[in-house]
């Protein structure tokens, strides 16, 4: 069950837009390229655990 299909869309959007008036848009801007890259670190971990 995704949060989407609980909540609505309508809700969804208010709390983005919360999130980014709280944080700011370059703190969120920071915080995903940082999820990003360790999403990046993890796959690579995987992969090397995979060819032990």
């Amino acid at each position: 069950m995704f949060v989407g299909e609980i909540f609505g869309p309508d809700l969804l959007i208010v709390v983005i837009v919360v999130a980014v008036l709280v944080f700011g848009g370059s703190a969120i801007r920071k915080l995903a390229l940082n999820l990003g890259s360790a999403k990046t670190e993890f796959e690579k971990g995987l992969n090397e655990g995979k060819s032990v």
